[in-house]
């Protein structure tokens, strides 16, 4: 997750708190936990939640071909994935990955940069997602970015990250979760980010008498979107709303421009 350099963000990325670490796609076992062990109901959340996201994520990708008119040979300029996330585009891309140092296990690095392990073509940079300056406008036919920009910081943060993607693709496509899920995305909580905020801070107090201090953080410094605040940043975007079990799930702002390849 190509993320602003917040030690909370960076000690989620070393405990494996991603779903590239989940059972899945291929088969591939978890490489680390990812959740406390501590907790029965952190656990049984997150022991349902990788099927539910890759059933999720299977059919975002299977609309995000469709609707940005995906070509063989795009170059896309991936901010904070992983390379798992295209197992689910059937069209080779060109594809850019930019991370913190260390987010994405040497294994998948390994996996990426073998020839003729993927029908994508991967390059990988380190870098931070809110200041892309390597780079001019305008350097990719998309810009593209899944579950990453509740978590680079505060609002200014976001504002940074949302330029870094107007800047430099000529399209783009941001998905984020939505607020109103019932069962919040990252605590697993019920409407966890309707609640007071001074309740959701006597919450993070109690879990830190049990839970590791790595989870809390990482709760803490999360900030999910409003569709308003989806649609402020992006103000030139279609804002799809993706539905699960008929609830809203996420939010996709994205916008189909001129491209060449």
């Amino acid at each position: 997750m190509a993320l602003s350099q917040e030690p909370s963000v960076w000690k989620e990325k070393q405990m494996g708190l991603h779903e590239r670490n989940w059972p899945g796609v291929r088969g591939h076992l978890r490489q680390g936990p990812v959740a406390p062990e501590r907790s029965l109901r952190i656990k049984a959340f997150y022991s349902l939640l990788p099927y539910i996201s890759h059933l999720a994520r299977r059919r975002r990708m299977r609309n995000f071909v469709q609707l940005m008119e995906i070509k063989p040979g795009t170059r896309v300029l991936d901010l904070g994935g992983s390379p798992r996330i295209w197992d689910n585009v059937d069209v080779p891309l060109d594809v850019t990955m930019l991370n913190l140092p260390g987010a994405i296990p040497s294994a998948e690095l390994e996996d990426i940069r073998t020839p003729g392990a993927n029908i994508h073509r991967f390059h990988h940079l380190e870098g931070d997602a809110c200041n892309v300056a390597q780079f001019p406008d305008d350097s990719f036919d998309l810009v593209f970015s899944n579950s990453v920009i509740e978590h680079v910081g505060p609002e200014d943060k976001q504002d940074a990250f949302a330029r870094e993607v107007l800047r430099l693709g000529k399209s783009y496509w941001v998905q984020t979760p939505s607020p109103w899920f019932p069962i919040e995305a990252h605590s697993g909580l019920p409407f966890y980010w309707f609640y007071p905020e001074r309740f959701r801070a006597w919450l993070l107090q109690q879990s830190q008498k049990t839970l590791p201090t790595w989870w809390t953080e990482y709760i803490a410094t999360t900030r999910v979107l409003t569709r308003r605040r989806v649609a402020k940043l992006f103000p030139n975007a279609r804002i799809r709303v993706e539905f699960l079990f008929g609830l809203p799930k996420s939010y996709v702002a994205y916008s189909v421009g001129k491209r060449s390849h």
